[in-house]
């Protein structure tokens, strides 16, 4: 009978040691995601602070061409200018953009597979937990068997 009772202890504890994995696995998903939150802000802001850069510098371009006496309006080099800082700018919001997508991406992926770490912890405890049990069962059937017990 001992037999049954521990191989009970040992299933109850690998089935608690595979639903405390899972739940380690749940909070490291969830700071996860929050860790992707905030990058996805960071990049936010990112973006916002180098548009506001160029729209400062340009303000400010425009004004040194004003100040010198060229005629922004008609003058094609300083179109020219212009027209290259704002792309400038634009592969630059656009590689932004890029980037937090991608550690979106990567971040969304880690927080799935520290999920699935965890449901198949938890699941591989079940498994183990009812191996255990048939053992001990076994074990017992067998000494019972072979003290004369007849198994009951």
């Amino acid at each position: 009978m001992l037999q049954i009772i521990g191989a009970g202890i040992s299933a109850i504890g690998q089935i608690a040691a595979g639903q405390a994995a899972k739940e380690s696995a749940d909070l490291n998903a969830f700071n996860i995601k929050t860790d992707k939150a905030l990058n996805e802000t960071q990049a936010m802001q990112q973006a916002r602070a180098r548009k506001e850069e160029y729209d400062l510098a340009t303000s400010a371009n425009i004004a040194s061409f004003y100040a010198s006496g060229r005629d922004v309006g008609s003058d094609k080099s300083v179109q020219a200018f212009l027209e290259r800082q704002q792309e400038l700018v634009g592969d630059d919001l656009g590689r932004i953009a890029r980037q937090k997508s991608m550690n979106s991406m990567r971040s969304e992926m880690q927080a799935m597979a520290e999920k699935r770490r965890g449901r198949n912890a938890y699941t591989s405890s079940l498994f183990n937990a009812a191996g255990t049990m048939a053992q001990g069962i076994y074990d017992y059937g067998k000494t019972s068997a072979t003290a004369g017990g007849g198994g009951n």
